[in-house]
């Protein structure tokens, strides 16, 4: 006992050092490893494909218990493998309520309720991502998905505990990078390879954790490699109507006898088979060294993640620098047949300090830091255009009470700073720094059938650009209240009512240029003020017999709403986009069943059903842009100890509720099939994954995305994978 009181000793001298290094001493917190669910709760139902209940969370115990979190998905396992891709919005799209930027192959966001950039915080193990993935849509996401032990999809207002960016919710990937448990094999190995027919797929990923003898240090090594070709599709790469224009342009320029133009349009127009320019190249490394002793951990990592790809070009869209001169002007013309790419490193350093504090007030505290230097270039053929340069520290420490009677809650702080520049013909955001302040609280009251809860954040924000003269300083205050009602069958229903406050980005205050790889002339305004919203939610889930259902409405109404919208303009052959403020309201609905038809502990069969819905307009009585449309899913699903075999139907609606200058969106519907295999029974493991989708090669074009008009979604796509873990 003395021996372990002297370990805890060390852990604890060992945070306070680290506490008084500059980098640390703004820090602020994250909730920590959830413990085991109360045995007298009867709200922790577990469907074994999405976990929509009061989930146990890795990496935030104090939100598993607060309902305020009105629906988590967890992601892992088998329905991590099958739906895997290179970017984070690609993996988690098929979730109810979740969407994707889908900008290309190399590109894609999550969209969680309609909401995306700003809105949407992407966190590893509870800090973010500290990239420019939030900033505009051809930027990926600094994160592999192949690297991911589980990813948590979180929605509700208590997400705002994370931050105002995560008014839309948040997601979070729990990563391998800092081991979380001393293993009990002398080596433990996790990989995984997979090929697909679509992308060309090839790509493998594995990680290793070594123990140190009985010492309680665990040492991580992972790495991982993805190369794709071009995307492959049904029918032609541009949609009806811009095909239509485009051959009309081309008619036009015939008349006109500009004969090698012509040409070029129709073959833009004709483009069938597969999107030009969606070829990607992937690697990640890393390293984690962790201290475990019982309930405590103390570890650190690093990391590098690269990638390069290709941004697919608007066809028929133009590109000019500048036209002052006559040269200047045709350099302009033959810069923009260039193809555009990106390539992406980013350095990324994190640590992680969770403490168990025994039987006093304060259970365990936890302490998570994320160091990122970051550089992005936009190349224009084989010359470089742009360089952007990130450099930023995210930190979170939050405390969790022991429970205390009917009581129970956590409270922290946080500190986030970012230093971005860039340089090159078309660096559209001037230079400039953003740093944030915060302190949260999350209190729950009763032990059933009702139960009151609230949470609390405060912000204090700056943004400033030297070379603009401009500094921007925002205090913003956040909160909700919950009441929730336990009934039985692990029935739980509830209300939410949420006021939340969100400091303009960098981005919406400073953008004024050409932006090449979204084909867009940016223009954000510095008198941005605070958006702030008003959000009401219901919900209801739990188990009657063989079903499991979970359902949710929810509304938001905004005031200030920022929001980014074509204006009609061009400037410099480009369209110019504006971000604009009006207020604004969300209204949207998600549901999920889960019915088990026969189980005889050999074998079951059931089926899964979802719905997504939401609505959002702006004040003037226009839509907002770039709004998911209504979506069904429907999944026949057997499975055994050693098989899970599964068919699916998703099924999208036309979108014609469009902003101006937008287009609408056809419906589609795909077809969908998988087989997981676990050949050992004793390594459980072990899975071998073939899967088909979108069998009958549809065409589908998702609302979401800035280039839906040139890049479907794949085609028909062959995938096998193999996972093992020993």
């Amino acid at each position: 006992m003395l021996y372990h009181h002297h370990r805890i000793a060390l852990l604890l001298s060992s945070v306070a050092f680290v506490g008084t290094t500059p980098a640390i001493a703004q820090t602020a917190g994250q909730p920590p490893e959830t413990e085991a669910a109360d045995p007298d709760r009867t709200d922790d139902v577990h469907d074994r494909r999405r976990d929509t209940q009061n989930v146990i969370i890795v990496s935030a115990q104090g939100l598993r218990q607060f309902d305020l979190l009105a629906g988590t998905s967890v992601v892992e396992d088998v329905e991590l493998q099958r739906n895997l891709d290179g970017q984070l919005g690609e993996v988690l799209a098929y979730l109810p309520g979740v969407s994707a930027t889908g900008f290309s192959p190399g590109a894609s966001r999550p969209v969680l309720r309609g909401f995306s950039g700003e809105r949407v915080k992407v966190l590893v193990d509870g800090v973010g991502a500290i990239d420019v993935s939030n900033t505009s849509d051809d930027h990926a996401v600094s994160i592999d998905p192949l690297n991911a032990e589980s990813i948590e999809v979180l929605r509700g207002p208590a997400v705002l505990l994370f931050g105002s960016q995560a008014i839309g919710g948040a997601v979070n990937v729990i990563d391998k990078r800092i081991p979380r448990r001393v293993p009990d094999e002398p080596v433990h190995v996790d990989a995984l390879v997979r090929a697909d027919t679509a992308t060309d797929l090839r790509e493998a990923g594995a990680s290793v954790d070594v123990p140190f003898g009985q010492t309680g240090l665990v040492a991580h090594f992972g790495g991982s490699w993805r190369e794709t070709g071009d995307l492959e599709i049904p029918g032609f790469s541009v949609a009806p109507a811009l095909r239509a224009e485009l051959l009309e342009e081309a008619a036009e320029e015939e008349t006109e006898g500009e004969f090698e133009e012509a040409d070029e349009l129709r073959e833009a127009a004709d483009q069938r088979g597969f999107v030009p320019n969606t070829a990607s190249e992937t690697w990640s490394a890393n390293v984690g060294l962790a201290f475990i002793d019982g309930d405590s951990t103390l570890g650190a990592s690093f990391g590098i993640y690269d990638t390069a790809y290709g941004i697919p070009g608007r066809p028929g869209a133009g590109h000019h620098h500048g036209e002052e001169e006559g040269g200047e002007e045709e350099e302009g013309e033959e810069e923009g047949e260039e193809r555009v790419s990106i390539g992406l490193r980013q350095y990324r350093a994190d640590l992680l300090a969770d403490l168990a504090l025994g039987d006093g007030f304060f259970e365990r505290m936890k302490l998570r830091v994320g160091y990122s230097d970051y550089t992005h270039t936009e190349f224009e053929g084989d010359e470089v255009g742009t360089v952007f340069d990130v450099g930023g520290v995210e930190a979170r420490l939050e405390i969790v009470q022991n429970t205390q009677g009917r009581w129970r809650g956590s409270m922290g702080a946080q500190y986030y700073a970012r230093d971005f520049d860039a340089e090159g013909v078309e660096a559209y955001v001037a230079p400039n720094r953003a740093e944030q302040y915060a302190l949260f609280a999350l209190q729950e009251y009763g032990n059933g059938p009702l139960q009151l809860e609230g949470s609390a954040r405060f912000e204090t924000t700056s943004v400033d650009s030297v070379p603009l003269g401009i500094e921007r300083n925002f205090d913003t205050l956040s909160g909700a209240v919950g009441l929730a009602y336990d009934g039985p069958e692990a029935f739980r229903a509830g209300v939410n009512v949420s006021r939340v406050a969100r400091a303009p980005s960098a981005e919406e205050l400073f953008s004024n240029g050409p932006h090449i790889a979204t084909q867009a002339f940016e223009i954000g305004d510095p008198d941005l003020v605070t958006e702030r919203a008003w959000g009401g939610e219901i919900y209801a889930r739990g188990r009657l017999g063989r079903a499991e259902f979970s359902v949710a409405a929810y509304r938001s109404w905004f005031d200030n709403y920022i929001y980014l919208s074509e204006t009609g303009f061009e400037e410099d052959d480009l369209p110019v986009f504006e971000y604009l403020q009006q207020d604004a309201t969300y209204t949207g609905v998600e549901a999920e069943l889960a019915y088990t038809f026969f189980d005889n502990g050999d074998w079951s069969f059931g089926t899964e059903l979802t719905a997504e819905y939401v609505r959002a307009k702006l004040d003037d009585g226009s839509n907002v842009p770039r709004i998911p449309p209504l979506g069904l899913s429907g999944a026949l699903e057997a499975s055994s100890e050693a098989i899970d075999v599964r068919a699916e139907v998703e099924w999208y609606d036309g979108q014609d509720d469009v902003a101006a200058f937008e287009t609408p969106t056809d419906g589609y519907t795909f077809v969908n099939a998988s087989v997981a295999w676990r050949p050992l029974r004793a390594t459980p493991a072990v899975s071998l994954l073939l899967q088909a989708d979108n069998i009958f090669d549809v065409t589908g074009r998702r609302h979401t995305s800035f280039t839906k008009d040139f890049v479907p979604l794949a085609g028909r796509n062959i995938t096998a994978s193999v996972r093992l873990s020993f």
